[in-house]
């Protein structure tokens, strides 16, 4: 799931000197594209949970729709942006097939405390709008120069999963997982909120892509999250049973 974050993550737009300097306010145009990225990102988010509702049904999450959420992604960067119908139905696609893909970790909170996954949405939709509005509301370009650091940050949590899977991990190392590919993710809806606007400010208005690169931040978000929650639960739950005993 994390190569499917890392992926999207990863390919980031390079701006100059000159470009950087640049920090003007945000037009009509603009404002009228980002209204339609959030639009379009809300959406993802509803067939996410959808995708996951089928999960909890019939218990259809795991590595087939992964694949599906990624063979999506590449069917709609490579369709043509004309196509715009074709393109909005791929990505509500790869949404709800993510949203299934996290279906067991939904499963593991269900039957741990099911308030936990309504209190991780929360969570993970005030940091992702709190983030994603000073991105908006500070000088334009103001935070591009954090994209280096979070691309080195991102580098870090791939080569830890890489040593984890080959030489076994440990609860520091998922723990340091957790947290700091949290913040990683947070900074992205920062750097990458300046960006799209910059690229719609030279006319990439392709409102579609820029709504999957903010669901891909949105959706590390939550599992992060979420999964923080659920370890925190289960820790309460294990002093629980030691008190009794």
């Amino acid at each position: 799931m994390d190569a499917f974050f890392g992926s999207q993550s990863s390919s980031r737009s390079r701006w100059s000197y000159d470009t950087l300097k640049n920090s003007r306010q945000i037009s009509p145009l603009v404002q009228s594209h980002i209204t339609r990225v959030y639009v379009t990102l809300c959406c993802a988010v509803i067939a996410a949970a959808f995708g996951a509702f089928l999960h909890v049904l019939w218990n259809i999450g795991g590595f087939l729709t992964t694949l599906a959420s990624l063979g999506t992604v590449i069917w709609l960067l490579s369709t043509p942006s004309f196509q715009e119908q074709k393109r909005v139905s791929l990505m509500m696609a790869s949404a709800a097939f993510l949203g299934a893909s996290i279906g067991p970790l939904i499963d593991l909170a269900i039957a741990i405390d099911p308030s936990i996954i309504f209190s991780a949405f929360v969570g993970t939709s005030l940091a992702f709008a709190c983030f994603s509005a000073a991105a908006l509301v500070a000088r334009r370009r103001e935070y591009l120069y954090l994209g280096g650091f979070l691309s080195s940050g991102l580098s870090i949590l791939m080569w830890l999963h890489f040593a984890s899977s080959v030489f076994g991990g440990s609860v520091a190392l998922f723990k340091f997982d957790l947290y700091f590919g949290l913040l990683v993710f947070v900074g992205y809806v920062v750097v990458d909120t300046q960006e799209i606007i910059e690229m719609a400010h030279f006319g990439d208005l392709d409102y579609v892509k820029h709504a999957l690169i903010l669901f891909t931040d949105l959706a590390a978000i939550f599992v992060r999250i979420l999964s923080i929650m659920l370890k925190n639960a289960a820790e309460r739950n294990e002093r629980k049973k030691k008190r009794r005993d």
